[in-house]
Parts: C-alpha cells; structure tokens; sequence
C-alpha cells in the first residue's frame, strides 16, 4: 500500500446518498410496474434519548427512498412477553419485509436481547443479527449481512485496494460489528487479528496492520502514532470526548497524518450502517 499524507477521506456521508439514491431508483422502478412499496417495522422500547435519534433517521431514510415504515413506539414497561408477540406479528404480516428491534433495551425490565433477536423471522432481520444468519455469516452462505459491518466494506470497497494476502485489525468482538466484520475481511482472503480489553501491546498489532476496524467504543483509544504508513483505518466507535465533541475510537488528526484512506466522526460508517439497513430490507423484499 502506498503512502498518503494527509490521508484520504472515506466520506460514509456522500457514498450512502448515492446508495439511498440507487435504492430510492430501485423502488420507484417497482412501484411503476405495479408492485407496493417494501415495508420496514422499526420497534422502539423506552425512552432513550440515542435511540430516539438513530430511528428517527432511519425513518427519515425510508421516506427518502420510498419504503413504508411501520413504527411501533412502545413503553419501557411493556414487558419480554408482548414485545416477542409483537414480534410475532410482524413475522405474518406479509406488509413487512423488513423488522429492526433498536438497541438497547431498557434495562431493569428483564428484556433478554438475545431471546428478542431470535424471535425475528430469519428472513425478515434486516439488522442482520439472527442466530442462523450470523452462523451463516461464519460459514460463507448468503444471509442478511449485518449494517455497520456491510457498510464497512463498502467503504473499503471504495479504496480500490486489492484486500488479499493483506493484514487486518478488528479492534473489538461484538456480535454487532467487530466478529461479523471480521468474517467479512476474512471472506476477502485477508489475515484477521480481533483485538480486545485483554490484548497484549495493542499498539504493536495495530502497527502491522493494512486495514484497521475501531469498534470498541473508547474514545481516542487507537493512538495515531500506531498506525501502519498507507493503512485504512475504519472508525466504528461514536463517542463524547472531554470537550462533549463527538469523536471516535481513533485519535484522528494524528491517524490522518500516517494512514492512506481514514473515515471521519461523524460522517463515515455511521451514515453506511442505515443505507444498509435499507438495502437489506430491499433484498429481503426480492428487489
């Protein structure tokens, strides 16, 4: 890989309005020979201020790209048994193709996420999280990907780099970015390290990376210094820093000055991760 100083900008922003117009294209093409508008379910439990924001964008989303949303806005209280037969529901409606569970759930009512995920018709998760869809992942069948991670490697895509043979870093195991991401990278015949809190000299792993995925959610926790000269450098986290910025699990400026391609926060895998949710919900629906 060659080296970029300052590093080039992988605008998430600019790369998911041109998905979302594709998408909005894709609809319209439907709905003019004959066919309905595919549906999207987006449950929201509580009060959480985060959450609130992050549906209110993919419902504006949807309404860009001409998918009906079915929103249920529900009280935190509402209780494990009639959330899964809400859940229920929307598996038989054959209006919804799509269903999205934000998380988290509240805490302190006994939600069992993962019980919650599993109740959602495998071909109906366009999050991508199912059990079977996530083994599927792992095994190389074809099954909704998840969003943050597919948008990931959109924005990869867009280096133009050839990925095989070359080393990637996932800082981070969860169930949502850093293990799918990693079977992904690993799909592309890369050589995958997944990195967590008990990693020894993180600093070194990261320095002989080619491709680096932050998603631990620490701010700055990936030093600048660290960073291979040329890498890509693939910033998940959404984080507050001291001043109340929003900043990400990389430090940055100093990255930009050694990495060849880098995502900014805001405004690079976040805006990916709902053009996803929306391509998924369009495959889900058969177009």
């Amino acid at each position: 890989m060659t080296t970029s100083s300052p590093a080039q900008l992988l605008d998430g922003k600019a790369l998911s309005a041109r998905i979302l117009d594709e998408l909005q294209q894709r609809v319209s093409a439907h709905l003019a020979s004959g066919g309905s508008a595919p549906g999207l379910a987006t449950v929201l439990v509580g009060d959480d201020p985060a959450s609130h924001i992050y549906v209110r964008n993919k419902r504006r989303a949807c309404e860009k790209v001409g998918l009906n949303n079915i929103h249920h806005e529900l009280p935190e209280d509402l209780g494990q048994d009639r959330l899964l037969s809400l859940i229920q529901d929307l598996n038989q409606d054959p209006a919804v193709h799509g269903i999205l569970v934000q998380l988290p759930l509240p805490s302190g009512f006994d939600y069992d996420e993962h019980e919650v995920l599993a109740a959602i018709s495998p071909d109906k998760d366009a999050d991508g999280f199912h059990p079977l869809n996530q083994g599927a992942l792992m095994q190389g069948y074809r099954a909704p990907i998840p969003c943050t991670p597919k948008g990931v490697m959109r924005l990869l895509d867009e280096t133009g780099l050839a990925l095989s043979g070359k080393r990637a870093v996932v800082v981070g195991r969860s169930n949502i970015v850093g293990k799918p991401v990693a079977m992904l990278l690993l799909a592309r015949h890369m050589t995958v390290t997944v990195c967590h809190s008990r990693t020894r000299d993180l600093a070194a792993e990261v320095g002989n990376a080619d491709v680096v995925v932050a998603a631990v959610g620490v701010a700055k926790l990936v030093q600048g210094d660290w960073i291979k000269p040329g890498a890509v450098v693939l910033d998940v986290g959404i984080n507050r820093d001291e001043e109340g910025r929003l900043v990400g699990d990389v430090e940055f400026h100093a990255a930009a000055e050694r990495a060849g391609w880098i995502t900014p926060v805001p405004g690079g895998v976040g805006p990916m991760t709902i053009a996803m949710l929306l391509e998924n919900t369009l495959e889900a629906a058969g177009l």
